[in-house]
């Protein structure tokens, strides 16, 4: 009777069931990983085009000396922002004259979801929120800070 299991090819269930742990924790490893990268790729259109509205307002200030009456529709005009782009994202300027702050807030058309804001703040001149300090949680689906 040994003889006939020795000529026998296959996996025994507890090799089997080896593969399918080691297989499972690499998953749950590389998941939420993947899941981060796509969430940066995707702020990335929202900081081009903030980055872009920013020249436009830069370009306004060195020619006439003062941002006060340049709308986010000059701006946006003067950006000349993709069908796509203005589609998934909608961006406002706060503060005074030049802008203190540049903020884009997804749309419903948006892959991601609606109501994600990436922002740049001029006073630390760096970009913040979605995809770049904060990400969504897998498991609940919620922010969570990085």
């Amino acid at each position: 009777m040994l003889s006939k299991m020795k000529n026998q090819k296959g996996f025994t269930l507890i090799e089997v069931l080896v593969v399918v742990i080691i297989v499972a924790i690499l998953a749950a490893i590389a998941v939420p990983r993947y899941l981060r990268y796509v969430e940066k790729s995707r702020s990335t259109e929202a900081q081009t085009a903030i980055s872009t509205i920013r020249k436009a307002y830069d370009i306004q200030m060195q020619s006439t000396g003062t941002t006060a009456n340049f709308t986010i529709e000059d701006a946006m005009k003067e950006a000349n922002l993709g069908e796509s782009t203005r589609k998934s994202w909608n961006i406002q300027v706060v503060g005074g004259n030049p802008p203190k702050q540049y903020i884009a807030t997804s749309t419903a058309e948006f892959a991601g979801g609606e109501g994600k804001q990436v922002w740049y703040d001029v006073d630390d001149a760096q970009f913040h929120g979605y995809g770049i300090d904060t990400w969504t949680d897998p498991d609940t689906g919620g922010m969570q800070a990085d």
